[in-house]
Formats: structure tokens, sequence, C-alpha cells
């Protein structure tokens, strides 16, 4: 148990370094677009580097929400979501924080003014069209990775870039609206990191980037399983 909590600690934290480090330095402008595709590719490379590094070892949840959808179909037990939940949060400020620390000693411009946190800016502050964006697009993630780690999947060795690509896509449409969480620990502790650096504004809407992903991933393994079931039973 305790390396698959490493694993998830070390995942989660290079993907909030890596992914919200790469729209820090080069913004996410969609009217320019090129921070933007790099941003979206940034998460989705991570997730492809970790998914062949580490998805072995703990599955490369490296997201809460990821890990309900798991907890949700049956897939992992409630004492071993606490766990991996813990490890990825405290991944997600291990992240930040090295990000504060490379931005604030060198004098590097944070191009996101809040260390790439999420907000509601793109949707003109609506908590509602805010919350369905990422209940949507964490409803596609999750739903994709469950189909694609399906024991019956047969995608061989191409799944953690299918997920990788996936969680692409969604950044490449959610980035201009909330800045695409669909993962609570990557919202969550840039936020924290941003109040604490005094721009409190993230937290404002925090709660939107932690309820709305969970219950995205929640409602995708309901419907991944009872399509699984139904397909079974023909």
């Amino acid at each position: 148990m305790l390396k698959k909590l490493i694993a998830e600690f070390i995942g989660t934290c290079v993907l909030v370094m890596l992914g919200c480090g790469t729209a820090m330095l080069v913004g996410c402008d969609a009217k320019s677009g090129g921070g933007y595709i790099l941003t979206a590719l940034a998460f989705g490379l991570v997730i492809v580097a970790m998914a062949y590094s580490i998805g072995n070892i703990s599955g490369c949840h490296i997201n809460p929400a990821v890990s309900f959808g798991v907890l949700v179909s049956g897939g992992m037990g409630i004492g071993e979501f606490c766990g991996y939940v813990i490890a990825q949060c405290l991944g997600a400020f291990a992240g930040s924080g090295i990000l504060a620390y490379i931005f604030t000693a060198s004098g590097i411009e944070d191009k996101t003014g809040a260390f790439g946190a999420n907000g509601l800016a793109g949707v003109n502050g609506s908590f509602g069209a805010g919350f369905l964006v990422e209940f949507i697009l964490t409803f596609i993630f999750v739903i994709t990775i469950l189909g694609v780690t399906s024991k019956k999947a047969n995608h061989g060795s191409f799944g953690g870039l299918v997920i990788g690509l996936s969680l692409t896509l969604v950044h490449i449409f959610g980035i201009g609206l909330t800045g695409t969480s669909v993962n609570p620990a990557r919202s969550i502790a840039p936020a924290v990191v941003a109040a604490i650096s005094g721009n409190s504004e993230p937290l404002s809407s925090l709660i939107i980037f932690i309820l709305a992903p969970m219950l995205g991933a929640a409602l995708a393994a309901l419907v991944y399983k009872n399509l699984e079931l139904s397909k079974n039973a023909e």
C-alpha cells in the first residue's frame, strides 16, 4: 500500500508542477491559442508519462475524482480511497510549493496570476455554468478511464496514451471556461498557495472544482457499470 501512495504522491506532484507550471509560463489566452494548446498538451502528456511509469504500481489515478470513480465502480475499498486522496493532495501541494519557490525566487512572471489555479472568469463568474462544465468534462474523462482500464478492454499498451489524449481533449475545451480542473487536488493546492501569496480570488470558487469533478466521476462510474452489466446480460 505504501508504494502505491508514494506513486500517487509523485504522479500528482509531477502533474501539478508541469501542467500548472506550463500554464504559468505561457499563459492560457484562448485568443492567441499557443499557450492554450501547450497547457492542454502539458497536462495530457504528463498523464501519458505517469501512466507508463507508475501505472503498474498504483494505477496512476493522481486525481481524487478518478479514485472516487474507481471506488464507486467497486475497484477499490474506502480505506485505500482515503489513502489515495491524501497522497494526491500532498503531492499537489508539493508541486505547487515547488512552482511557488521557482517563480518567486527567480522573479519569473506567473502569467496566470494565481499559480495555475482554476477560476470562473471564462464563464463570467457563473457558478452554474462552471459546475456544469467541470461535471461534464470529468464525466467524459472518467468514463474513458474506466473503459480503457476495463479487464475486457482490448487496447494493449495504448491505454495510457488514450487516457492522456482524453485529458488533453477536455483541456482544449475547458481551459477558456474554467481553466479545466477535473481534479480536486490539482485545484486545491494552487488555490491555497495563491491565497498564501496574497491572491485569495481562487478560493471563492474552489468548492465548484471539488464537488463537480467528484459528482461527475460518480455518475461516470454508475453509468459505465450499468452499461457493462447490460452488455454482459445480452
